[in-house]
């Protein structure tokens, strides 16, 4: 297939590159800049200059392949806006892919969040929907379902489009930016490990070669309006996180209080997030598709040592 990759340079879309051509499919990555142009030549990938403001070049570029994966989002705004202003601006988009693949029976195969089925009682599922934002939610993980649902919508306009549902933590050897160094960099700062509560609210996680391995799977073979689970570790206590990060560091885990979550407290920002849980299963996608997580779980990940580096 020739497939077209939005955020091929990032933390995903690095591995999602060299998984597709390693399966035989033929990639061409967006590029807004000359790093990012040599990086996807790098990886293999053939490079199409553009940017995630340009509609119309998006829909060319999608109107071009025989299948979209896009990973890419407008981390710049997180600091301004959070999740809600990177929601804004990712919408527009899928609509344009819609556009551009309306009646092909196309693969459209973009990023979600473990977030999107809400703070669940039991494991989500990938039959689980994405669920309607409400003011409430402004802030959370959950405002990207009107992303999720959209692109799930799209299934009824002839498009084979499916939702990659990312773990809250995506770890490998090459994280740099991802949730993991955040909780890290806060920890040095602060100088204990932070967490809410007693720090039984569940995260999970994935290794990011396994997560790869899903998208093209997805691509190749996902039916139409579905969710899929890039999960590995379905379950983690937000605690025994924080504990092995604070044994890496040298650090005391300390539970924080709710008014010295948000800023300019321990966690910012992230507080909203970071105080939720998200337990998931994966045995649909496992069932379904034939994925099978193969690299190291988390907490194993930390002990590697790679996000601790020497001095």
């Amino acid at each position: 297939m020739r497939v077209f990759v939005a955020g091929g340079t990032g933390h995903s879309g690095s591995y999602i590159i060299p998984e597709l051509i390693a399966a035989g499919h033929e990639v061409t990555g967006l590029a807004r800049s000359d790093a990012s142009a040599a990086a996807l030549s790098a990886l293999g990938a053939k490079v199409r200059r553009g940017d995630l403001q340009d509609l119309d070049g998006l829909k060319e570029a999608a109107s071009g392949s025989d299948g979209v994966i896009h990973v890419a989002h407008r981390q710049d705004l997180l600091p301004y806006g959070g999740m809600d202003a990177v929601a804004a601006a990712e919408l527009p988009i899928m609509l344009a892919y819609g556009e551009a693949l309306a009646g092909t029976g196309k693969p459209l195969v973009t990023a979600g969040s473990m977030g999107s089925p809400g703070n669940l009682e039991r494991p989500a599922t990938e039959e689980d929907p994405a669920l309607p934002v409400g003011e409430e939610h402004k802030g959370t993980l959950r405002v990207r379902n009107v992303v999720e649902r959209a692109v799930v919508d799209l299934a009824g306009q002839g498009v084979r489009s499916s939702v990659v549902r990312i773990a809250n933590i995506a770890h490998s050897t090459t994280d740099r930016a991802g949730f993991l160094p955040t909780l890290i960099a806060l920890a040095k700062e602060k100088g204990f490990v932070g967490y809410h509560g007693d720090g039984a609210n569940l995260w999970n996680a994935v290794h990011i070669r396994d997560a790869a391995t899903l998208f093209r799977l997805a691509l190749e073979k996902g039916p139409a309006g579905t969710y899929w689970h890039a999960v590995e570790d379905g379950g983690i206590a937000f605690r025994d996180l924080a504990e092995a990060i604070a044994g890496r560091l040298g650090l005391p885990a300390v539970s924080v209080p709710d008014d010295a979550l948000m800023t300019p407290g321990y966690f910012g920002f992230l507080t909203p997030i970071v105080t939720q849980s998200y337990p998931a299963s994966n045995l649909i996608t496992r069932r379904t598709l034939g994925w099978e997580p193969a690299r190291p779980g988390l907490l194993a990940d930390l002990d590697n040592g790679h996000y601790f580096p020497a001095g």
